[in-house]
């Protein structure tokens, strides 16, 4: 209950007005009526303060300091010392969420998230930019507590390299989980340059670890250019008991009947969504650091998300935004769609009729 009035008394209403905010949050306020009803925090609307204004949390939701109290949260890892090719994912969290003003409560097919789950912005992982094996841990640590918190977490990175800390961390809590990987590229090299550590690596370590059920682990976009004509650079993932879905098996096509059978694939295991921005063709997404042509298109993410509606996810991310070569913003507010959408298909989310 102090965490609580603490709260309310940051977002109290001779501050809320101060800044031109007052519907919003006392409606969250009221919906509190007694200790046994939940508190549900709304974003902010752009019919209450222009979108320009107002605090730059994801979707203009209240920063907690934790995810005590909270079902899922979005969290934010400023991280891009494991690139191998352009940089500038550090600042990818902090432009997915000012892009994130634009996003409303609702998403067009009636989910209502925040009529369903608390959700609120717990700002970022504090962690090394020098030092990729401290900032790992530091992440793992993060993330064993917001789980401990029985809360959902929500990623916006920062590069890939995130990916293997979180899945430690969620094996801790869930056990080996099943893997729905969205990318251009595997990511599962034993190293990159001699290091087993960085953005190329983190399914690969995954496996080593057994945080991943590997018949249960499916990688969908993958394309480019290859280091061995051996199965398009896929052998190691396909021996191991993965699926591999080619960015080729994709074009032209609705991902819905390929999700189909994911559902079936995952059934009722924790399953982990891990989607990179570069899935995407450069074409809707070109700001980030690994950019390769012939990709996902907009709406086929949009697909891929949906179609994970009914597994059981228990986290999820968005990485290699790269807003320094993201110049318009278009892919930081693509990124900012899809972890919206993320958030839509977590269970418990209440669906309109």
């Amino acid at each position: 209950m102090h965490r609580l009035s603490n709260q309310l008394l940051r977002w109290s209403r001779p501050s809320l007005l101060a800044q031109g905010i007052s519907r919003p949050i006392s409606k969250n306020i009221r919906e509190q009526s007694s200790h046994d009803r939940k508190e549900f925090f709304k974003p902010i609307s752009g019919l209450d303060m222009p979108r320009a204004g107002g605090i730059a949390t994801m979707m203009r939701l209240p920063h907690m300091e934790s995810s005590k109290g909270l079902d899922a949260c979005f969290v934010g890892i400023p991280f891009d010392s494991g690139c191998s090719n352009r940089t500038g994912t550090r600042l990818g969290p902090r432009q997915i969420r000012t892009e994130s003003c634009l996003l409303r409560e609702y998403n067009t097919q009636g989910a209502a998230p925040f009529a369903s789950l608390r959700v609120a912005d717990i700002g970022d992982v504090s962690l090394s930019m020098y030092n990729i094996k401290k900032a790992c841990e530091s992440i793992r640590k993060k993330y064993k507590e917001i789980l401990e918190n029985d809360c959902v977490p929500l990623t916006l990175g920062g590069d890939h390299t995130i990916s293997y800390p979180i899945l430690q961390a969620i094996k801790e809590k869930h056990g080996p989980v099943g893997l729905i990987h969205v990318d251009a590229h595997a990511d599962s090299s034993d190293e990159m340059l001699g290091e087993k550590i960085a953005h190329g690596t983190p399914f690969r370590r995954a496996f080593d670890e057994g945080l991943i059920i590997p018949e249960k682990t499916i990688q969908i976009g993958l394309r480019g250019s290859q280091y061995s004509v051996k199965d398009g650079g896929q052998s190691w993932q396909v021996e191991q008991g993965f699926r591999v879905v080619p960015a080729e098996e994709c074009w032209y096509k609705s991902m819905s009947p390929l999700m189909a059978e994911v559902r079936d694939m995952m059934g009722q295991v924790p399953v982990y969504l891990s989607f990179d921005i570069d899935a995407l063709d450069p074409a809707f997404a070109p700001g980030t650091g690994t950019p390769e042509i012939g990709g996902l298109t907009s709406i086929q993410g949009l697909e891929i998300i949906r179609g994970c509606k009914g597994i059981k996810l228990v986290g999820a991310d968005l990485v290699e935004v790269s807003p320094p070569y993201d110049t318009n913003g278009t892919t930081a507010l693509t990124g900012a769609n899809l972890l919206f959408e993320m958030l839509c298909v977590l269970p418990g989310v209440k669906y309109s009729d």
